[in-house]
């Protein structure tokens, strides 16, 4: 799916997949975020055979103008996970609705594990 809006310049249609890479690379910019993982072995394996790494471990599904994202992440061990997961908010829905000039509804964030 993909979000559209019109303008005065005329319609914008903005795919899933370009918005997960927005949110991935924000994502992975955030303090304590070690990496992002899948969220099954199939889209393990292929995401392996694809050169593009920016969209793994996030999930973008778009119902009208809304953004729904969610975020599957390792973080650093020893970090307030309260605090990373509200600043990996934070960043993510700014850098996605800079983006895409459309609302994010929710972004949740699913902490996989730590890494040392």
């Amino acid at each position: 799916m993909s979000v559209n809006t019109k303008n005065a310049y005329g319609q914008i249609s903005i795919s899933d997949e370009a918005i997960a890479a927005v949110a991935g690379h924000a994502a992975r910019e955030c303090y304590g975020v070690v990496d992002m993982v899948s969220r099954r072995f199939t889209d393990y394996v292929s995401e392996l055979l694809r050169k593009e790494q920016l969209t793994r471990g996030v999930k973008v599904e778009t119902f009208g103008d809304r953004i729904f994202v969610d975020l599957y992440v390792l973080l650093k061990y020893g970090v307030n996970i309260a605090a990373v997961s509200d600043s990996l908010r934070e960043s993510v829905k700014y850098n996605v609705e800079k983006f895409a000039g459309m609302i994010v509804d929710t972004i949740n964030v699913n902490v996989i594990g730590i890494r040392l």
